[in-house]
């Protein structure tokens, strides 16, 4: 398997075959990398995230991943994933490991090979930066079938330096 690779950038330009969205329970888009995903993608991303089976508004628990089309955006799938809310989410940790764990094995159960993720609740959901490199690394260096190219792409210098950390460490 290959070293999983940072980079400084807007995932919504990534050519891969799917991007990881940091998505919201209710999927209906949202800020940060959730709101550039929808806008980038154009409305049908919207209509297909309605589609997804709800329970109470519930289209993707924590922890969980569900799969789109990409619609508008260079990446033909779009894996939205719900990370945990610092703070208010139990066991944060493990909520983290799985949103990650879920995207890539429902990457693997498509066939695909490459997959580019954000740094999942850095943003709104609080997670701490230097833990939360430190898992999403370890779980992108574990094996996962079809996928052999994961990039995270990840649109702040303090986001970066902290993955850049947890790479060099890890």
């Amino acid at each position: 398997m290959p070293e999983p690779t940072i980079e400084r950038g807007d995932i919504t330009k990534v050519d891969v075959d799917a991007i990881v969205n940091a998505a919201n329970p209710k999927m209906l888009g949202g800020g940060g990398v959730d709101g550039a995903i929808h806008r980038a993608a154009g409305p049908k991303l919207l209509e297909a995230c309605q589609r997804v089976p709800s329970h109470a508004g519930i289209r993707c628990p924590f922890g969980e991943a569900r799969i789109t089309p990409g619609f508008d955006l260079p990446a033909r799938w779009v894996i939205h994933t719900v990370g945990p809310i610092w703070g208010r989410t139990p066991e944060p940790e493990q909520v983290l490991r799985s949103a990650y764990a879920k995207s890539l094995a429902l990457a693997a159960a498509q066939g695909l090979t490459s997959v580019a993720f954000p740094a999942i609740s850095t943003g709104a959901y609080g997670f701490p930066l230097d833990p939360a490199a430190t898992i999403a690394l370890a779980v992108a260096r574990e094996e996962w079938g079809s996928v052999s190219v994961i990039r995270f792409v990840l649109a702040r210098d303090d986001v970066f330096d902290a993955f850049a950390r947890a790479l060099l460490g890890g």
